[in-house]
């Protein structure tokens, strides 16, 4: 979604969103920036570790599917101009996220989620159901969940076998650019989610990592 959707009727913001959800869930998206792992080398790796690894960036790209879910309902509720600006910004760098996770699992001989459109309408339909309670919530959403995408990109690079620089490159990319929405969300006036909203986003997220590693 675009800055001039901002100022689409309803119609015209429904199809935009329409077509944004076909192109992250059945797509091919196009990064603006260059792939943080253009300047690794393509280590050939033992089959398990090879798959270990594509099961690590198909929970990632998964994140990314349901990041951008998450922006777009968001977004499309937001009561204020500037965050939902500031909605569409960060999900701009997610669509970047999602295509470099796309990129590497074709190196890993892999494929993404088949789960990819469950997981994107639930994550729109929680977006919608955030951004009602109104901006500062919408804003205390999104750095609830960039804190989590965070802490589990932290467990990767823990994870990810020594020698897979490309994923590893790729990986911390991501989560400076996670902290820094994060971050900006605080500025604009986060509010902080009230118990047991993050425990239930936490359970939900490891509920999806599971799933998603193997599916």
């Amino acid at each position: 979604m675009t800055a001039t959707a901002r100022h689409l009727g309803p119609l015209d913001r429904f199809l935009d969103q329409t077509q944004r959800a076909l192109e992250t869930v059945l797509g091919a998206p196009v990064a603006e920036r260059p792939n943080p792992a253009a300047g690794e080398p393509d280590i050939v790796m033992a089959d398990e570790e090879r798959r270990h690894s594509a099961g690590l960036m198909r929970i990632n790209h998964v994140g990314e599917v349901c990041a951008q879910a998450l922006y777009t309902g968001q977004a499309a509720v937001a009561r204020d101009e500037a965050t939902r600006a500031h909605l569409l910004a960060a999900a701009q760098e997610e669509t970047d996220h999602l295509a470099w996770c796309a990129d590497r699992l074709r190196e890993l001989d892999s494929r993404p989620s088949l789960l990819n459109a469950l997981w994107y309408g639930g994550s729109y339909a929680i977006g919608v159901a955030a951004g009602l309670r109104g901006d500062g919530w919408n804003l205390g959403f999104v750095v609830e969940t960039e804190r989590q995408v965070e802490a589990h990109i932290d467990e990767h690079l823990a994870s990810l076998p020594a020698d897979d620089h490309r994923s590893r490159a790729i990986l911390r990319v991501m989560k400076a650019d996670e902290a820094r929405h994060a971050d900006n969300a605080e500025a604009a006036g986060a509010r902080v989610l009230p118990f047991p909203i993050p425990r239930v986003m936490a359970a939900a997220s490891k509920l999806m990592k599971t799933v998603a590693y193997r599916i």
